[in-house]
């Protein structure tokens, strides 16, 4: 399945300094949550980064490790909508 990116999301990925292999390491290794409107956001736990790390060696985890605070967010049809940094926690449902 591919995914695509919004030109919104673009947006907000340049202007909030998101590489591509961020958002490919997001989408490929975050945990998914809904969020109750018809979306999901795919963010960094602590599961996905020590599987980054088992899976890719310290050299890209620690070369992203600053870019584990990004989430991004699905719409209806797996396009990325959006993309940010958390400052709080993403509520479990």
């Amino acid at each position: 399945m591919q995914i695509q990116v919004t030109e919104h999301a673009r947006i907000r990925m340049q202007q909030r300094c998101i590489s591509d292999e961020v958002l490919d390491l997001l989408l490929d290794y975050g945990k998914k949550t809904h969020d109750n409107r018809g979306g999901r956001i795919i963010h960094f736990d602590k599961g996905s980064r020590k599987r980054i790390q088992r899976d890719l060696g310290p050299d890209v985890s620690g070369r992203v490790g600053d870019k584990f605070n990004v989430y991004a967010v699905l719409g209806e049809d797996n396009d990325v909508v959006t993309v940010g940094h958390r400052f709080r926690r993403i509520k479990r449902s």
